[in-house]
């Protein structure tokens, strides 16, 4: 899904989309090579990165009422629990425009509050499944509750200096990686790709493999 699809109305019609290939299977074809400019590009200026020391930074970006993210959600789960052990992977929401930061707040509180393992998947299904749109603070509220998450605490970590931060790193970062639609791939902070490049969300997962390969050569 791209930028420019993001007005209210067409995120709406955007729930009828699909990928275009299935992704059942997390398994990954034999490496071959990509090309820059076709299959991914290489930044111009280097993104800031998060990597600890002898790994490599990957980021997913993504929207939790995008179904491209929702239906790669699987799959990218899969995969990043067979990745190599020196990717450092990670997800970052984005934002089109102001209607999107509630859910970047939704992403951030949980993930302080530790609820992100229990609580990723089950959003994704609110907003798909249960129709459930999760994008205003008190429709995220009400649901929180009804997961038997403490709601005071929720409230409390969603309005914190921490999480602001946390949104406005990740702005700066989806600017800093140019990124024009979700889900998308950025690695070691010189490379994005996304499935219009590599020609679906399962050739993602291989290039950015190949790109991990390229970071580890320096």
């Amino acid at each position: 899904m791209k930028r420019r699809e993001f007005s209210l109305s067409a995120a709406s019609a955007a729930t009828a989309a699909t990928l275009g290939l299935p992704l059942a299977t997390p398994a990954l074809a034999q490496p071959r090579q990509f090309k820059e400019g076709k299959d991914y590009a290489k930044l111009s200026k280097p993104a800031a990165s998060e990597a600890p020391a002898g790994k490599i930074d990957v980021i997913e970006f993504f929207w939790y009422s995008c179904p491209h993210c929702n239906t790669f959600e699987p799959s990218f789960e899969a995969w990043s629990k067979a990745a190599p052990k020196d990717l450092h992977i990670r997800r970052v929401p984005v934002a089109f425009n102001s209607s999107f930061v509630p859910q970047q707040k939704l992403y951030y509180t949980l993930e302080g509050m530790g609820k992100l393992p229990e609580l990723h998947a089950r959003v994704f299904r609110a907003v798909h499944v249960e129709r459930q749109p999760l994008n205003k603070d008190e429709l995220i509220f009400d649901w929180v509750a009804k997961q038997g998450v403490d709601v005071a605490k929720f409230k409390e970590v969603y309005a914190s200096f921490t999480v602001a931060n946390q949104v406005r790193k990740a702005s700066q970062l989806q600017e800093a990686y140019q990124v024009e639609g979700v889900p998308s791939m950025g690695v070691a902070g010189r490379y994005y790709t996304d499935g219009t490049m590599a020609g679906s969300m399962q050739s993602v997962l291989q290039v950015v493999e190949y790109l991990a390969g390229l970071a580890r050569k320096g």
